[in-house]
């Protein structure tokens, strides 16, 4: 039984507190928040402890951390954690700056402490069947993956201002799935985007509408395109294209009714958000984690180098919007 602590008690860390809460493998002992009646509410909620972060960092009988709280405060969490022994899961992004990322991860390895970042669409059974199929040969040498991800409806402006963007916040899933599916690392990338659903949005600098375009070393492709307004609900799809053939996941649904009249055929639409949409990924992808730790032969499936090459990715993808040229992504590695 791994002792936790959970850090952070908004949406995704009450999430994440409840999903260890219920893990056979763990045990909830403290959450933690920069409000402590809302750390109180979660934590009594759940038979746990609300307490500051020096406690529970500070307790040996502390196994595993999950990093959930807002994203500035990650990089410090992470190294304290580190320097602790703690195994670490963090959610994405592990910083909205690169360089901040690098300091964090040299800590984490030189402790040699687990570590795994919270990109649960590897963990969604329909793209996990996906890969799956893809490793197994079944549409040979991939040559195009196509990446579909919308909102059904921009986030509130407090939020966009504290999202880091569309590329390093909304993205970042999309393109680890890139170098996921792809099986290699991008060398190329290029972007455009508009700002064309939310004055907000406009107002920070930042874009709703979005494509981007990954190159492989191989010649392999992947096309990401990302709105925020999706009018029928959360829009989530790939499609790998390949030498033998294709394999694709497409949008769930509530149910799996289809009405047929002289009007014509309808269904129900997808589910309106992600918390909907990958509820389970977010009971998979902890469980991986807590299966990881108990057992040295089982594999973390995302570590700290996916975390890292998908914020360097959108990075690349940001310059290559400003400059409107493609990007080369070793090039761009070497001059920062």
């Amino acid at each position: 039984m791994i002792e936790v602590a959970v850090f952070g008690a908004g949406r995704i860390g009450r999430i994440h507190a409840e999903n260890v809460s219920s893990n056979p493998q763990a045990r909830l002992r403290y959450v933690v928040d920069e409000d402590p009646e809302v750390a109180k509410n979660v934590a009594e909620a759940l038979g746990a402890e609300a307490v500051d972060e020096e406690v529970a960092l500070g307790d040996s009988s502390v196994g595993a951390v999950v990093v959930a709280s807002s994203t500035p405060s990650h990089v410090p969490l992470i190294m304290g954690a580190a320097r602790a022994g703690k195994a670490i899961f963090c959610e994405k992004p592990i910083d909205l700056d690169l360089g901040r990322v690098d300091e964090a991860l040299d800590v984490v390895e030189r402790t040699q402490v687990p570590f795994m970042v919270g990109f649960n669409r590897r963990f969604d059974p329909s793209f996990a069947k996906v890969k799956a199929d893809l490793a197994a040969g079944a549409v040979g040498r991939v040559e195009l993956v196509s990446i579909t991800s919308r909102d059904p409806r921009p986030p509130d402006a407090d939020y966009l201002a504290r999202s880091g963007g569309l590329f390093r916040d909304m993205m970042i899933h999309d393109l680890d799935m890139a170098r996921w599916l792809l099986g290699e690392e991008p060398v190329a990338v290029s972007a455009t985007a508009s700002a064309l659903v939310s004055p907000e949005a406009s107002q920070l600098g930042d874009v709703d509408t979005a494509v981007v375009v990954l190159k492989a070393a191989s010649g392999a492709i992947a096309h990401i395109s990302n709105s925020r307004r999706a009018v029928y609900g959360y829009d989530q799809r790939i499609e790998v294209l390949g030498a033998h053939g294709m394999v694709e996941a497409g949008n769930w649904r509530q149910t799996t009714v289809r009405r047929w009249s002289e009007d014509g055929v309808a269904e129900d639409r997808p589910p309106y958000f992600f918390l909907e949409r990958y509820r389970e990924a977010y009971v998979r992808e902890l469980s991986h984690f807590f299966a990881a730790l108990s057992d040295d032969e089982t594999p973390l499936l995302v570590g700290p180098h996916d975390g890292r090459q998908a914020l360097a990715l959108a990075e690349a993808a940001l310059l290559a919007l400003a400059t409107g040229r493609t990007v080369d992504v070793r090039e761009f590695e070497r001059r920062r």
